[in-house]
């Protein structure tokens, strides 16, 4: 039961991650490699205001806008000084590193134990009841990601959200409605590293610190519950993509655990994860082969 609850919980808040690289990867096309340091820069901001007496639920929306700063960063990078997409999600994940480690007073761990948190605070303590500390963290992350998933479903569903999936499927439409496919680029990635440094906040208060090195590898996981979701979800037409990509991250989670449960170390976690890769992806490209074939 422990080994579910702590999938649950990492699915969850990874999840919140992974719909944002779905924005940036499948709906706009855009490989934005600055992942791996706002998924920190939520995190340090979190740290950062909870020490400084700033009520821990006020933390979310003050990381999310910092993850879009810095998504609007790249954006603009890329749109207005013509910088290639790999290598503007590059420059602003290296100028982050440093930026981190300033917010965090050149430091690089902040712990924030014994600070209330959304999942440690007097209040919380009234509701309880006899629920353990690990059941309550997977409620509160579950409700996080769902009220997420139906605000993302929901803007998509907006005049906004058109031109974003229309300027990753097809440019030519944005521009022949007169309207600025760059800004459309730009309010995407804004949006998508909004929802990862909401990942790295929700994170740091489950783990009780922020740490440099955390978002390491918050690139591969947020692609792996992409792909993984999407291609073993595909045939299921009714299956919102939002909904597949939080089931590919339990999927992909449930796998690593899996795997260091039977006695695989922790250092070969991204060979699971490459693994994962490409057998999902031939099975997904096998599927496509036979309808092509079929049809």
């Amino acid at each position: 039961m422990s080994i579910i609850l702590g999938v649950l919980q990492e699915s969850f808040i990874y999840a919140i991650l992974a719909l944002g690289v779905y924005i940036t990867y499948s709906i706009l096309d855009f490989p934005d490699l600055s992942v791996d340091s706002t998924f920190p820069l939520g995190a340090v901001v979190t740290a950062s205001l909870i020490l400084a007496g700033v009520p821990a639920l006020f933390t979310l929306p003050l990381s999310f806008l910092a993850g879009g700063i810095a998504g609007t960063v790249t954006g603009l990078i890329h749109v207005k000084l013509k910088v290639r997409d790999l290598l503007s999600g590059i420059i602003v994940m290296t100028g982050l590193y440093s930026i981190n480690l300033a917010i965090a007073g050149d430091k690089s761990n902040l712990p924030i134990f014994g600070q209330n948190t959304i999942f440690d605070n007097p209040l919380l303590a009234k509701f309880q009841g006899s629920k353990s500390a690990d059941v309550m963290i997977v409620m509160i992350t579950f409700v996080i990601v769902m009220i997420v998933k139906f605000l993302l479903d929901g803007y998509l569903k907006t005049r906004s959200g058109y031109l974003l999936r229309a300027v990753g499927d097809n440019e030519v439409v944005v521009i022949a409605l007169a309207k600025d496919k760059g800004m459309v680029k730009i309010i995407g990635l804004a949006l998508a590293n909004g929802l990862v440094a909401l990942a790295g906040s929700v994170y740091c208060q489950k783990q009780g610190f922020f740490e440099l090195s955390i978002g390491t590898g918050s690139i591969v996981i947020g692609l792996a519950s992409v792909i993984i979701g999407t291609k073993v979800l595909k045939r299921f037409r009714r299956i919102k993509a939002t909904t597949a990509v939080i089931v590919g991250t339990f999927f992909y989670k449930a796998c690593v655990s899996i795997a260091i449960a039977f006695g695989m170390k922790s250092s070969y976690l991204r060979l699971i994860t490459a693994i994962l890769f490409l057998v999902i992806l031939i099975l997904g490209s096998g599927r496509e082969k036979k309808r092509a074939i079929g049809a």
